[in-house]
This record gives structure tokens, C-alpha cells and sequence, in this order.
């Protein structure tokens, strides 16, 4: 497979997340699919991307940056979104935050077979208000 090829399945793959098409998903993810050594399957891949789109409603993944090396891409995803409730430990709450993800990719026959993502939960923190100090209230 070629960078090219790599590309250009990655962004179906993004286009597929965007569009909440899980039907289509297993043309992207592989059945032994890891998330962060975590061994999900295809099926807890896409409960935990539902999941997500649930908990986050306007949640869109948008590529800044994309590297292709065969059989790996790594992708610098950015978001601009309202989760609703707690997200990553932190009360966001209904706030628009902006942060990014960055994420590597092995594909093994053209699908996803591993994910390692590291979220900029420090640029989340840094959007919300700092927590009330009980002994100052």
C-alpha cells in the first residue's frame, strides 16, 4: 500500500466517524482492533465512538496534520466542541472547548488494527474556569 493509498483510506475512515455512518465502520476497523493496548473489536470500537458522539453532540474530527508511513499514519486531529457532562475528568459541562488529539494508526489489509491517542487534556483545563477552593468560599 502506498502513502497515497494509506491517505486516502484514512480520510474515509474520518469522513465515515463524521458522518456517523457505524454501519460502515468495518470497512475502516479491523475485528482485533486495540485502542490504547485495550482489545475492542469492532463492535467496542464503535460503542465507544457512539459513545462519544452521544456525550459530546456537535463533536466533529477535524485533520490538521497527516503523515503517512505504511503500514502507519499518524494524524493530528483538532476539535472544537460542547461536551455535555465531564470529559476526560474534567467538568466541561456545556462549554465550547478547542483541543487536540494526536493519534498513530497501524492498518493491517487496509482496516485499523491498533490506535494509540494521547488527548491535550491540559488545553481543555486551561479553557475552564479554575476549580472554587472550598476554604475560600
Amino acid at each position: 500500500m502506498t502513502n497515497s493509498e494509506l491517505s486516502n483510506i484514512y480520510r474515509g475512515y474520518i469522513a465515515c466517524l463524521n458522518r456517523q455512518d457505524w454501519p460502515a465502520l468495518e470497512r475502516f476497523v479491523h475485528e482485533d482492533v486495540k485502542h490504547n493496548g485495550e482489545r475492542l473489536g469492532v463492535s467496542g470500537y464503535r460503542r465507544m465512538l457512539e459513545r462519544d458522539f452521544s456525550e459530546i453532540p456537535d463533536l466533529s474530527f477535524h485533520i490538521e496534520l497527516l503523515v503517512s508511513d505504511p503500514p502507519y499514519i499518524s494524524s493530528r486531529l483538532l476539535f472544537n466542541c460542547t461536551p455535555q457532562g465531564s470529559f476526560l475528568g474534567l467538568a466541561v459541562c456545556g462549554r465550547r472547548v478547542s483541543f487536540a488529539e494526536n493519534v498513530f494508526y497501524e492498518f493491517r489489509d487496509e482496516k485499523i488494527v491498533q490506535v494509540w491517542s494521547v488527548i491535550d487534556k491540559a488545553a481543555i483545563e486551561a479553557q475552564l474556569p479554575p476549580p472554587v477552593d472550598p476554604s475560600h468560599a
